[in-house]
């Protein structure tokens, strides 16, 4: 399983939010870039650090005509909490079986704990950025603000 590649088209995916209701990529796409980020687990110690970082940048991004979304495989119930509990502003989506995970090349480390893989995609669904980092989960956040500011505007 390898990772989309820069320049690569961002395959279209429909999954649950924190709030139950289906979310596709293609209909965030058009008007806006969209952030995707690829995290292991609600509520770990380092996805909240995560969660965090993309909670206090969240105005950055969306006055760059960007929206943040969080995926994991954890359930629609499990992100409606952690969203809660952290003031998060943005989506989570519900990708139980890892499918929309292995369709985007975001692996297992070890076989075991989900990758944790950024992708900035531009509003033509074009992946235009790619940072994968496990324990540098905040860098997360200044990589794709780095890449936004890239992008130019339509």
């Amino acid at each position: 399983m390898s990772k989309l590649d820069i320049g690569a088209g961002a395959p279209d995916f429909t999954l649950l939010n924190q709030h139950g209701v289906p979310v596709q990529l293609r209909e965030l796409l058009g008007t806006k870039n969209v952030v995707l980020y690829f995290y292991p687990k609600d509520a770990s110690p380092r996805c909240t650090t995560e969660a965090r970082a993309f909670r206090d940048a969240y105005k950055s991004f969306a006055a760059a005509d960007t929206v943040v979304v969080g995926i994991s495989s954890d359930s629609v119930r499990s992100h409606q909490r952690f969203a809660t509990q952290e003031d998060l502003p943005f989506l989570l989506l519900s990708d139980p079986k890892s499918d929309v995970r292995e369709l985007y090349g975001v692996g297992r480390m070890l076989g075991i704990v989900p990758e944790r893989v950024t992708y900035v995609i531009d509003r033509n669904g074009i992946v235009r950025h790619v940072y994968a980092a496990q324990l540098a989960a905040a860098r997360h956040v200044s990589e794709a603000r780095h890449a936004v500011e890239g992008l130019s505007a339509p």
